[in-house]
C-alpha cells in the first residue's frame, strides 16, 4: 500500500463542507459508475468521513478530515494504483477543490 495525502484549503464552515462532500459523493456514484463499482462513505465523527471505494477492481480506503481551514484527504493506494498517484492527486485537487470553491 502507498499512502497519499492531499490538503485543500477552504473558507467554509464545517456544516457546509460536510454538505458539499455528501453531495459530491452522490454525484460521483452516478458520474463514475462505469469506473467505480462501489463508493461507501460514512461520517465517523463531525470532522471525519471514512471512504472505501473499488476502482477497476482495486480497493482504496481513506479518510477525509474537515479542519477549520482545510480538507485533508488520506488514501491508502494499492501498489498498482500507486503508480498513478500523481494523476489521482491532480484529480482530487480538481474535483474536491472545485467542490469547495463553488458558490453555495
Amino acid at each position: 500500500m502507498k499512502p497519499l495525502e492531499v490538503r485543500l484549503p477552504h473558507g467554509l464552515d464545517q456544516a457546509e463542507v460536510r454538505r458539499r462532500l455528501d453531495r459530491g459523493i452522490e454525484r460521483a456514484r452516478t458520474e463514475y459508475a462505469d469506473k467505480v463499482s462501489a463508493i461507501d462513505a460514512a461520517w465517523e465523527s463531525d470532522e471525519r468521513l471514512r471512504v472505501d471505494l473499488t476502482v477497476m477492481g482495486m480497493s482504496i480506503a481513506g479518510d477525509i478530515d474537515v479542519l477549520a481551514a482545510e480538507l485533508v484527504v488520506r488514501l491508502e493506494l494499492p501498489t498498482l494504483a500507486g503508480l498513478f498517484a500523481g494523476r489521482i492527486r491532480s484529480g482530487l485537487e480538481e474535483q474536491l477543490g472545485g467542490l469547495l470553491q463553488a458558490p453555495a
